[in-house]
């Protein structure tokens, strides 16, 4: 019958209208809210039949959908674990629960996707949101870099956590330049030594020296243009480390550069990189004096003494000062001795389609069937943004959008509910007729 269909029809607008308000509602109350996504409502008319007969109402039907793949503003802040995805992509992170219940296991498969969180250290050094959600990263190897682990699986990330203890790093490599005194080669020369001391840190981090005795040959006339090296190591009581005989150039072209090293004991000498492997007593250390004829390195020109430039990494036990994470996705630990560690990268996850992600509490998403197979990029590679440090994403609600949809709504329930009414005044009517 066309009249109760008209009630039915009324009914359906004042379910729907109450769906668009709900989902204004919850837009509104979130416009402050980082990080979140505003719903929209969708009406479609609902076609019963469309016989010549006559009209029957079919209503409306109301369908709501989250719009993911909607970009808030990005704005600073003073926390540089403050993280926003700027452009495609999202961060993957996951409950502290999840990770709470087995530390050792591979919490990745709990994984939830976030485009922005605001992650502190807490007590365990875990990087967390005050929600209870945890970051996820690969983990580095020793020297920073960062295996090649799968991309189409969350096999590998594991939360980023950070050792809050002390950090040292050995000294592994050391690169000098100096000049000796091409006069002490002279048979006129007095044979005096050169000593340099070269401070290294052990693998404790502790200070220990590797002192390098430079001895002329002073021939009987002429000059020898030759000098023995003779390195020790205090970590072992003085012991010799290595000796080398180092000849120098004195053609035209060439002179005062390195023209032949001849190793007596220690680790070999490589003419064309201008490195000699010494062992410590903290193991191999790499010295570089300079290639045949390079010019860098060794030198032996005029009649002074002089270390020109002496560079080397390693570096003594220092605590950790602060937490950086680069627009790539790498995150910097920077210790109080000058120290740069890379301990994890974070990569972006990527998806066909983010409408089809599954809503969860404090902003975030779990993958589905919808939303289909997702990949894991480096940030700033293929088609995802990067990572921006003291940010957040701000809501994309506008208050001012949706007051004004609020109004709409208002209006349309109202008529709605006036049809509803109408119809009841009718069918009154018809129950009249009777007396």
């Amino acid at each position: 019958m066309t009249i109760s269909s008209s009630l039915n029809a009324g009914v359906a607008g004042l379910q729907a209208n109450a769906t668009r308000l709900a989902s204004v509602s919850d837009n509104i109350a979130n416009s402050s809210t980082y990080g979140y996504k505003r719903v929209v409502t969708d009406f479609n008319s609902l076609v019963l039949s469309d016989g010549i007969s006559g009209y029957t109402a079919g209503g409306v039907r109301a369908s709501s959908n989250r719009l993911v793949s909607e970009s808030g503003a990005v704005i600073s802040t003073s926390n540089s674990t403050d993280l926003a995805v700027r452009g495609r992509g999202f961060l993957p992170v996951t409950t502290k629960n999840a990770f709470e219940a087995d530390p050792s296991g591979d919490s990745s498969s709990e994984m939830m996707l976030a485009t922005t969180g605001s992650f502190r250290l807490d007590s365990d050094g875990l990087l967390t949101t005050e929600t209870g959600l945890l970051l996820l990263g690969w983990p580095a190897n020793q020297d920073g870099s960062v295996s090649n682990y799968p991309r189409d699986t969350n096999d590998g990330l594991s939360p980023v956590q950070f050792a809050l203890s002390l950090s040292g790093d050995p000294t592994t490599k050391v690169n000098m330049s100096l000049n000796l005194p091409a006069t002490s080669t002279e048979a006129t020369g007095s044979g005096e030594s050169q000593v340099l001391s070269i401070e290294y840190f052990d693998n404790l981090g502790t200070s220990k020296s590797i002192s390098m005795e430079f001895t002329p040959t002073v021939p009987a006339t002429g000059a020898s243009n030759e000098w023995t090296a003779i390195l020790t190591d205090s970590a072992q009581a003085g012991a010799v480390v290595g000796e080398y005989v180092i000849t120098f150039d004195d053609s035209r072209t060439s002179g005062g550069t390195i023209a032949n090293v001849t190793t007596v004991s220690g680790g070999g000498y490589d003419p064309v990189t201008g490195a000699m492997v010494i062992n410590a007593a903290s193991g191999p250390i790499e010295f570089n004096i300079g290639a045949i004829n390079s010019g860098t390195g060794l030198s032996q020109l005029s009649d002074s003494f002089a270390p020109i430039a002496l560079t080397k990494d390693g570096s003594p036990v220092g605590n950790m000062a602060s937490v950086e994470v680069d627009a790539n996705g790498f995150v910097n630990v920077l210790y109080d001795n000058g120290l740069r560690k890379t301990i994890y990268q974070i990569p972006l996850v990527d998806l066909p389609n983010a409408e089809g992600l599954v809503s969860l509490d404090a902003q975030t998403y779990m993958i589905s069937p919808e939303s289909g197979a997702y990949f894991l990029w480096d940030a700033g590679d293929g088609p995802t943004g990067d990572i921006k440090s003291y940010a957040r994403e701000e809501s994309t609600t506008d208050v001012a959008t949706e007051l004004t949809t609020m109004i709409r709504t208002q209006r349309a329930y109202s008529s709605n509910a006036k049809v509803i009414q109408t119809v009841d005044e009718m069918l009154q009517e018809t129950t009249n007729i009777k007396r």
